[in-house]
């Protein structure tokens, strides 16, 4: 789903919050089983040294993202400008809360 037209938001903003959000559930949902398989793994330092690079490398781009999100919302805010509510809505995925939030200019209860 394109934003809209009318968003004053980067072009590419609203993909890297979409990523951002789904890649720090997923790196929140392994960390809690990431102690338990290196502790499985400990007997083979390859597959240890492998899952602890995964975990890093995943730490690493997850970071990266947030540097891009910082530099976009920075973009808007040095415009003068404030994002509208629809777009909050999109990046949670709710097209439905997105539309009524744009024919009514409320936001929902």
């Amino acid at each position: 789903m394109a934003s809209p037209p009318d968003t004053v938001a980067p072009p590419w903003l609203l993909t890297v919050m979409r990523c951002d959000k789904a890649g720090s559930a997923w790196y929140i949902g392994v960390g809690f089983f990431f102690a338990p398989a290196v502790a499985i793994l400990d007997p083979w330092p390859l597959a240890r040294t492998i899952a602890v690079v995964l975990i890093a490398m995943t730490g690493l781009w997850l970071g990266l993202l947030g540097i891009a999100m910082a530099t976009g919302l920075a973009i808007v805010l040095r415009r003068g400008e404030e994002l509208p509510n629809s777009f909050w809505r999109m990046v949670v995925n709710d097209p439905a809360l997105a539309a009524d939030t744009e024919t009514t200019g409320d936001s929902p209860a």
